[in-house]
Order: C-alpha cells, then sequence, then structure tokens
C-alpha cells in the first residue's frame, strides 16, 4: 500500500470525522434552543423538564467590575467581585432624581453542574421585600453567542466596556415586559449622566 493512498484515506476520515461532529454540534444548538420558551424579544424560560446547560461561576468573570448606565427609568448601577469559593457577589442601585429607589444582593453560585443567580431586593431604607430565607432565583439555561441565558434574564457581553441585560417582568394579567438595562464599565463613556 502506498503512502499516499494512506495519506488520503486519513485526510477522508478525518473530514468525515469533522463533518460528524459539525453534526452532532448543530443538533445539540437545536435541541437547546428548542428546550427553551421565548417569553420576551430577549429572554427565555426553559421549557418543562428540559436538562438545563453546564455552566460555572468563573463563565461570569467577565461581569468583574463597576457598571454605571439606566434602566427602569432610573440611573443604574452595579458592582461585581471577582469569582470567589465559587460564587461571585454582586450590589445593585437604582436611583431617580438622585434618590435611591431599590437595592439588591446578588450572588452567583454554583447549582449541580450549572449556575443559579440569586437576589435579594431592598428598599431605600434597607427593608427586604423577600422573607428572610427567601429569594428570588434566576436559573442559568444556554449560552448562546454573547448572550448568557437566565430564567427571564439575559447579560448580553456587548463589548469589555458594554453590558446589556434584559428582564422579563410578569404583569397581574400574566403576560410578559422586557425591561432593558444598558450599563459601561465605569472609566468608560455613558450614556446617561450619572449622580456620584
Amino acid at each position: 500500500m502506498s503512502r499516499l493512498f494512506v495519506l488520503k484515506n486519513i485526510g477522508v476520515n478525518q473530514m468525515k470525522s469533522s463533518r460528524l461532529l459539525l453534526m452532532v454540534a448543530a443538533i445539540f444548538v437545536a435541541l437547546t434552543a428548542a428546550a427553551q420558551e421565548q417569553l420576551t424579544e430577549h429572554t427565555w424560560r426553559p421549557a418543562s423538564d428540559s436538562p438545563r446547560a453546564a455552566a460555572s461561576v468563573a463563565d461570569l468573570a467577565w461581569l468583574e467590575g463597576h457598571w454605571i448606565g439606566e434602566g427602569l427609568g432610573g440611573e443604574a448601577e452595579e458592582i461585581w467581585t471577582a469569582p470567589r469559593d465559587s460564587t461571585m457577589l454582586g450590589l445593585f442601585r437604582l436611583t431617580r432624581e438622585a434618590k435611591p429607589v431599590f437595592y439588591e444582593i446578588m450572588s452567583f453560585m454554583p447549582d449541580g453542574e450549572s449556575v443559579v443567580l440569586r437576589i435579594k431586593h431592598f428598599n431605600r431604607d434597607l427593608t427586604g421585600w423577600e422573607e428572610k430565607d427567601q429569594t428570588v432565583d434566576f436559573p442559568f439555561i444556554a449560552r448562546h453567542e454573547d448572550d448568557y441565558r437566565f430564567r427571564g434574564l439575559t447579560f448580553r457581553r456587548v463589548s469589555a466596556d458594554e453590558l446589556t441585560i434584559f428582564l422579563a417582568l410578569k404583569s397581574k394579567e400574566g403576560t410578559f415586559r422586557e425591561e432593558r438595562f444598558v450599563f459601561n464599565r465605569k472609566g468608560t463613556a455613558v450614556s446617561a449622566p450619572v449622580a456620584e
């Protein structure tokens, strides 16, 4: 058997393997997309009994830092710590007319083979919205390009210094509307003036 024949067969087998890998990847992406139900233009929830995508808190390390911008008709601010001990901690503040409206304490933490975002809300006087042993949880669903999709919440990495967050808000009637938060990393251009 000639070396040329062997090399040609190896090349053909590698092409077949590459095609097979591409087909498997395409099927996985299609199944992941099918396992999601769209709530608003940019938010999703998992279809019933669908498996969650594997993820770690380290996948969200790009959020570390101080973000300022706008949302909910006011000036929004988020601060995220670096991942440590398998968690990331965050603080959120919303102000209108230079007065605080509400605050959040947030944490990305492991949840089985995936991640969950847990949030506690506080009024401006630090009285809590949730009972002391309750949190609002956003389980990770999947990553799609630069979108990190959680149930009803999407973090979009626009660039190293730009972040957009989409939040599905449910009405009393059971319909959803989308709220958009636009952030820039502190030290870069900000779309709205922020009171310091």
